[in-house]
């Protein structure tokens, strides 16, 4: 489903554009998926499936000049595939990845997260996560990101969930965090597969003390082409816009 305005919120002060994205390991047309990252012009990016087995700080490095950003956090054996990119303003305070305990016979997986910082608004926590493919085990891992949000302050969480919106993991997850799209829909919905998108797997998730002004998938925000989508990986991605509060006069943290 499309519901999207032409246009998203203009930037202004505290507002920050935020775009989850899973690559398949830049498997791939790399050029394409750098060229759709680059016209949704984000301030920060939620990485999954960065490469993790061959170089996978050049891949990441790569992926950052390409897209105009640098490595914030994750991307390697801890954080296991999420990564985070960040324009230069960006300035991260502390880095929290983290390995999540594995089930035999399954991929290892991790969480990258980091407390960040922008001009205008107060430090918040950012998180990009890839869960199981095993139910079981991605309940646990959906248990486990509320520990991510290590503040008291503003946090958002973003990723492929690897289940739908009615899931019980997913369930636990809105009923403590606003789930963008459900709050803001703009552009289209279903995130998987690109040629076809027929379900939701892919969203970002903010506290309630931020305000989310848009999110979805961004088909027709100009630069994004519908060639690039289906060439760059086998996920579409989201991307919100989201208004952080300002900052307070004190410590963030606890």
């Amino acid at each position: 489903m499309t519901t999207a305005p032409a246009e998203l919120p203009p930037p202004a002060p505290g507002r920050l554009r935020l775009l989850s994205y899973n690559i398949r390991s830049l498997r791939d047309d790399r050029h394409a998926l750098a060229r759709v990252i680059r016209a949704c012009e984000p301030d920060l990016v939620c990485v999954q499936e960065s490469p993790r087995y061959w170089r996978p700080e050049g891949q990441a490095a790569w992926l950052a000049r390409a897209t105009g950003t640098v490595v914030l956090s994750g991307g390697g054996r801890i954080a296991a595939g999420p990564l985070l990119l960040g324009r230069l303003g960006v300035r991260v305070r502390a880095v929290h990845d983290r390995l999540l305990p594995k089930t035999r016979g399954l991929h290892a997986r991790g969480f990258a997260t980091a407390l960040v910082e922008v001009a205008d608004a107060a430090p918040f926590t950012v998180t990009s996560c890839h869960l199981s493919l095993d139910a079981d085990e991605r309940l646990r891992q959906f248990g486990l990101l509320a520990g991510q949000l290590r503040y008291a302050g503003p946090g958002v969480i973003a990723g492929d969930f690897n289940e739908h919106p009615d899931g019980p993991g997913w369930r636990s997850l809105a009923d403590r965090l606003q789930d963008g799209y459900t709050v803001a829909p703009w552009g289209g919905e279903m995130t998987s597969v690109p040629e076809n998108p027929y379900q939701r797997l892919d969203a970002v998730f903010a506290t309630p003390d931020i305000e989310v002004l848009a999110c979805g998938v961004p088909h027709g925000l100009p630069g994004v082409t519908g060639a690039d989508l289906l060439a760059a990986t086998d996920h579409l991605p989201v991307l919100a816009v989201l208004r952080l509060p300002a900052p307070g006069p004190g410590p963030a943290g606890r």
